[in-house]
């Protein structure tokens, strides 16, 4: 049977609505996980038809049981990860049991921000930054000539904001390095300029060498003790000037990477000297992004990216048009989840389509540290984007996580 293999699963959003579309395409569905939870609550999976605990997941681990699902007769067309810690793991076990068509070069240097920096370093649309090797210690040789504040200090593997600080003076800047040298001793450190200006991230199709933009969406960023996006505006009219030089952009790094066949998204600044690259990661973005732009657009962009990555022509025509905002709710203080009140009321406004809530009763929440740190969100759409903002903050408002304090 024709088989898609899967390289980790989140309990919602984009990785857990590729396997379901998957399973909706007739495939044969397995996910190789390394969260016993899963396999605890294995019923709530009904869309896996095979589900197996690996860990810890890497290519040494999941070269024998894949060799056993061929040996039982499955037909492997495609091992993929919608998961960002293991899509350069699932094309390089593609490279071995099935016709990849991705470039797992091309993967390796757009999941590291060391490798995306350094390969993109002439670049215009590249920021200024400076890397700290693995072992470098205090005091390392900068000056205060060379650094222009205020500064991000990252590490290069850093995803969903984790690990990323910021820094108005060399002071906190030395204090950051050596809290991300503490917590992370065998990791490269970023430090980059910050950028001032707004926000987008950019979903994209490389098909055949051809570029298709799945969406374009401008975010609200909440800072924090990080940067987070508490807010996605799907925009479905894009000014023209916007989309031109976006486009070229996307045509640099897909042309610098000889990128063929695969999918990224770019989350991007738009400053006075034009864009500057925050970051690029070669998957759909997660969380609700694919029932945003489903919402949008009414096309299922890890759909149509399955169907291009087992030799398929993906279609990224709109079915229909709207804007759509959707409003992540944080919390400012830290406690254990007694209850949530308001989510029948923020599902009942008109305008809304989605309501979610992530905790379960009697979950420690805290303020956000990363983009896990998220615990709903509401999506809305409207005929113009003021109209979905305000929907979806207004049935955002509604919802109360209530908290017992420590």
């Amino acid at each position: 049977m024709k088989t898609i293999i899967f390289i980790g699963l989140n309990k919602s959003g984009s990785s857990r609505d590729a396997v379901k579309a998957a399973m909706d395409l007739g495939y044969y569905t397995v996910v190789f996980t390394d969260q016993e939870k899963q396999i605890e609550q294995r019923s709530e999976y009904q869309e896996v038809h095979q589900l197996t605990l690996v860990n810890p997941i890497n290519r040494e681990e999941l070269i024998e049981p894949i060799s056993l699902l061929q040996e039982s007769g499955n037909e492997i067309v495609l091992i993929t990860s919608f998961v960002d810690s293991y899509v350069r793991i699932a094309s390089a076990l593609a490279d071995k049991f099935c016709d990849n068509l991705l470039s797992t070069e091309a993967i390796a240097i757009m999941e590291n921000k060391e490798n995306t920096r350094n390969f993109f370093s002439n670049q215009s649309f590249t920021p200024r930054f400076k890397v700290i090797s693995q072992g470098i210690q205090l005091p390392f040789m900068l000056s205060h000539r060379k650094i222009k504040f205020p500064v991000v200090v990252k590490c290069a593997s850093s995803t969903g904001s984790k690990d990323v600080l910021f820094a108005s003076n060399m002071r906190k800047l030395e204090n950051c390095v050596v809290r991300l040298q503490t917590k992370n001793p065998n990791e490269t450190i970023l430090i980059e300029e910050y950028i001032e200006g707004d926000q987008y991230l950019v979903e994209v199709l490389v098909s055949e060498g051809q570029i298709l933009i799945g969406a374009i969406i401008k975010q609200e960023i909440t800072k924090g003790r990080r940067f987070i996006v508490t807010g996605y505006g799907v925009l479905a009219e894009v000014p023209s000037y916007l989309e031109e030089s976006l486009r070229d952009v996307i045509d640099t790094i897909v042309s610098s990477l000889n990128l063929k066949t695969g999918a990224f998204h770019l989350e991007l600044r738009l400053t006075d000297e034009g864009w500057k690259l925050i970051e690029i990661n070669p998957r759909i973005s997660g969380g609700a992004m694919n029932k945003m732009i489903q919402t949008a657009f009414g096309y299922s962009l890890v759909e149509e990216t399955l169907k291009m990555l087992v030799g398929e022509s993906p279609s990224l025509d709109k079915r229909t048009n709207y804007f759509v905002y959707t409003q992540h709710l944080i919390l400012e203080s830290s406690g254990i989840l007694e209850k949530v009140t308001g989510k029948g009321r923020a599902a009942d406004t008109p305008g809304v389509e989605e309501v979610y809530v992530k905790p379960k009763i009697g979950t420690y929440l805290t303020p956000p540290l990363s983009m896990g740190h998220r615990y709903a969100y509401v999506i809305a759409k409207g005929t113009t984007m003021e109209e979905a903002q305000i929907i979806a903050k207004q049935a955002a408002n509604e919802i109360t996580f209530h908290l017992k304090q420590e």
